[in-house]
C-alpha cells in the first residue's frame, strides 16, 4: 500500500493487468453476486430525478424490479445499492446482442438522455473504494469471473490503473492521477 494525499492504494492496481473481456464473460459482473452495484449519496440523488430518462432503456424486469424496491436499495448503514431482478442481474441492466450485459443507465447517457455514464463504482470496476473517515481505501477487487480480462490485460500490458483511467479521474481528479502515474513509475522501476 501506499498513500496518496487522503487514500491509502493498494499496488496491485499498478502491479496487475485486466481488461475487461466481454466477449468471453459476458458482463458477468453485473448478473453475479450477492448485492447490487453500490452507489453513493449523489448516485442516489441522480437515479430519482432522472429515473423516467433512464426507463425506456430498461427492459421489463428491470424496471418491474425498480418499481417493487425502489430505484435503490438503502442498506440502513448509509450504504446504497442498485436493486436486483429475482436475486441475481443489477435491475439497471439489459442483455444485448450474444447475451452479453449492456447498462441501461450507459444506454440512457450515450443516447444524451441523462448526464451521468453510470455509477461510479461500476465505472471503477475492478477496483473498489471504501471511504473511512479519514482516509479512502483504493483497492482491486479479483473475482474469478474477471479471469479472462486478467489474461487480455496481461496479453496487452496494461495495468488496472490504466484501465480505470478516465473513472480514477473522474473520481479523485487528474492531480490525483498524476501522483498515481508516478508511484506507478517507482513501483515499476
Amino acid at each position: 500500500m501506499f498513500q496518496i494525499d487522503d487514500t491509502l492504494v493498494s499496488e496491485d492496481i499498478i502491479t496487475k493487468d485486466f481488461v475487461c473481456n466481454l466477449s468471453a464473460c459476458k458482463g458477468a459482473c453485473c448478473v453475479e453476486g450477492v448485492a447490487g452495484a453500490p452507489l453513493n449519496l449523489d448516485e442516489t440523488e441522480f437515479l430519482e430525478k432522472n429515473y423516467a430518462g433512464i426507463a425506456p432503456f430498461l427492459n421489463d424486469e428491470g424496471r418491474a424490479a425498480i418499481e417493487k424496491q425502489g430505484k435503490f436499495i438503502d442498506q440502513k448503514n448509509g450504504e446504497f445499492e442498485t436493486p436486483l431482478v429475482n436475486g441475481k442481474e443489477c435491475a439497471y441492466v439489459v442483455f444485448g446482442p450474444n447475451a452479453s450485459t449492456q447498462c441501461g443507465i450507459e444506454n440512457a447517457y450515450k443516447a444524451k438522455k441523462i448526464d451521468m455514464k453510470k455509477p461510479i463504482s461500476c465505472h471503477l470496476y475492478p477496483i473498489r473504494v471504501k471511504e473511512y473517515s479519514e482516509f479512502k481505501a483504493v483497492n482491486y477487487h479479483q473475482w474469478k469471473i474477471c479471469n479472462d480480462a486478467c489474461v487480455l490485460g496481461e496479453s496487452l500490458k496494461i495495468p488496472v490503473y490504466q484501465f480505470v483511467k478516465e473513472a480514477l479521474i473522474k473520481k479523485f481528479g487528474k492531480e490525483w492521477y498524476s501522483k498515481l502515474e508516478l508511484a506507478a513509475q517507482e513501483i515499476n522501476r
